[in-house]
């Protein structure tokens, strides 16, 4: 059922709906319950809804506390000035409140995101209207390699950018060429930077409002109006300029130009390395693929590419695979942490060259989707702590470097099982520990026990049927729900800042759980 009261010009409005099962057995939603009813005078203004979804209906009816919490903080920063208040009455002994409220706005959001982080000077915050498109930015450099741009429409994220970021970039590259050039930091005969030489660094929370939205993409996170690239250009230019005209700023733009050009340098020197993952050469007759397994089809949206953990596992998943559409690339090493590390330190690194020259879409700024040679890129490591690592590494190399492969819906991480439960012919998997209970009851009495320790131990025939074979394996699509938190998240457990990441760990790590499995290995 779902209840709405609305308080309107003095007077409370109330409405009610229903879901019921018919006669024939459907399941109709959204019924009426009666008339619109004017209830009684009131000096209350807004909107109240109540609403118990149906188990019938929606794949679960639990609410997760910590995703709603996540979107009412983001609508928090979004809307300076008012209050949102979070309440979980659930567990009678556990109540949950929590209340947010950014005086701040866009330049709180901008500090939020860059914690962990160092910044180089205070957030940069302008809005103005044109053509009937308001736009508010903030934006912050720090010392970091990669740039972070989060945008909203309508207060609706927009993950995949769209024309009011488009719009935005241009200006950003215009103008500090221009001052680059009145202060003398960027010589006559010089060319100008390019783009990603004055992203780099760059944190900038974007919030667009406007009439007559139109979403592109397959998800409609990208905004495709072209008025809004025409308007955010021009806004952006006056306001960066109008900004840096007065010379108490100057220094700001001096550091943001100074970075740029120390961008540029590095831009140069990996120039060359970048042209590898443009080679025009098959896969198997590159020197960078190593030990890469390639498939024989030719139809990336049906191929898959396991990335996967030591010689061993490797060896096993080639053993395991169907050779027509799953290519197997085991991993020598640990790659590289590339939240530490510039682009051109990241391309030295012989695991992530091999990846990159796999994948053939490119890195960075070149990075297309449209190239790719496999449409599922399946993260395949131990259930160990070397295998969490490996993860974790590869991850936050996709989001730094190849985030529209995150975006696009292309990266899994596989799900080999924990355990393996046995008697005479009867054999079943538990994937967690919470699944091992129910696994046992079903085999019976008399059951054994293997623990998986490495995707080594297996035969290639029960790495096929449960992690490989599409019919039976169990993978997870890996997503960005909430861009903010994904980026500071990040940089919270890959960065350099201990303390932050020390303080996270000691909030959310569930001790007990931890307590209680290393009881189980003694």
């Amino acid at each position: 059922w779902l209840k709405v009261s609305v308080y309107k010009d003095g007077w409370e409005y109330r409405m009610q709906f229903a879901s019921f099962e018919d006669e024939d057995g459907k399941i109709r939603s959204g019924v009426s319950q009666g008339d619109l009813l004017k209830i009684a005078p009131t000096d209350k203004s807004g909107t109240l809804i109540s609403f118990y979804p149906d188990k019938k209906v929606f794949d679960t009816i639990v609410f997760n506390n910590e995703m709603i919490i996540k979107r009412l903080k983001e609508l928090a920063f979004l809307n300076k000035g008012i209050t949102i208040v979070f309440i979980d009455q659930r567990e009678e002994n556990n109540i949950i409140k929590k209340e947010y409220f950014y005086e701040g706005g866009l330049c709180d959001f901008v500090r939020y995101v860059n914690e962990a982080k160092n910044p180089l000077h205070e957030p940069i915050y302008f809005e103005n209207v044109k053509d009937g498109i308001d736009l508010s930015v903030a934006m912050q450099y720090n010392d970091s390699y990669t740039d972070t741009m989060i945008s909203y429409v309508n207060n609706i994220p927009t993950t995949e950018g769209g024309t009011h970021e488009t719009g935005i970039k241009a200006a950003i590259t215009k103008v500090f060429n221009d001052l680059a050039r009145k202060f003398g930091m960027l010589k006559e005969k010089e060319p100008n930077l390019l783009g990603e030489d004055f992203r780099e660094g760059l944190t900038a929370v974007i919030s667009v409002k406007m009439h007559n939205v139109q979403f592109e993409g397959q998800t409609k996170t990208k905004l495709g109006n072209p008025e809004a690239r025409v308007a955010c250009d021009s806004i952006t230019s006056q306001e960066i300029y109008s900004f840096f005209d007065n010379n108490a700023h100057k220094n700001i733009a001096e550091i943001i130009i100074q970075k740029a050009l120390g961008a540029a340098r590095v831009r140069e020197a990996s120039r060359k390395a970048k042209e590898i993952t443009r080679q025009k050469n098959s896969l198997e007759n590159s020197t960078l693929i190593g030990k890469l397994s390639s498939c024989s089809s030719k139809k990336p949206e049906l191929n898959e590419l396991f990335i996967v953990e030591g010689d061993s596992a490797g060896g096993t998943a080639k053993q395991a695979r169907v050779r027509s559409f799953q290519a197997i690339l085991p991993l020598r090493g640990k790659p590289l942490n590339a939240e530490k590390k510039r682009l051109d330190q990241v391309l030295q690194n012989e695991e992530i060259r091999t990846i990159i020259s796999a994948l053939g879409a490119g890195i960075g700024e070149d990075f297309c989707a449209d190239n790719l040679n496999y449409h599922k890129v399946v993260v395949l490591s131990d259930a160990d702590q070397d295998g969490a690592h490996i993860k974790a590494i590869l991850l936050t190399f996709f989001f730094r470097y190849m985030k529209d492969l995150i975006t696009g819906g292309y990266v899994y991480m596989g799900m080999p099982p924990l355990y393996k439960v046995f008697k005479k012919d009867i054999i079943e998997y538990a994937y967690s520990d919470e699944e091992l209970d129910e696994v046992k009851a079903k085999v019976g009495r008399g059951y054994q026990i293997q623990r998986y320790k490495g995707l080594g131990e297996m035969n290639a025939d029960q790495l096929w049927d449960t992690t490989m074979n599409p019919k039976t394996r169990k993978m997870v699509q890996v997503t960005i729900d909430d861009a903010a938190e994904a980026e500071k998240l990040v940089t919270t457990l890959m960065g350099d800042a201990v303390e932050l990441r020390r303080n996270y760990i000691i909030e959310h790590a569930n001790f007990n759980k931890i307590d209680r499995f290393m009881g189980e290995i003694d």
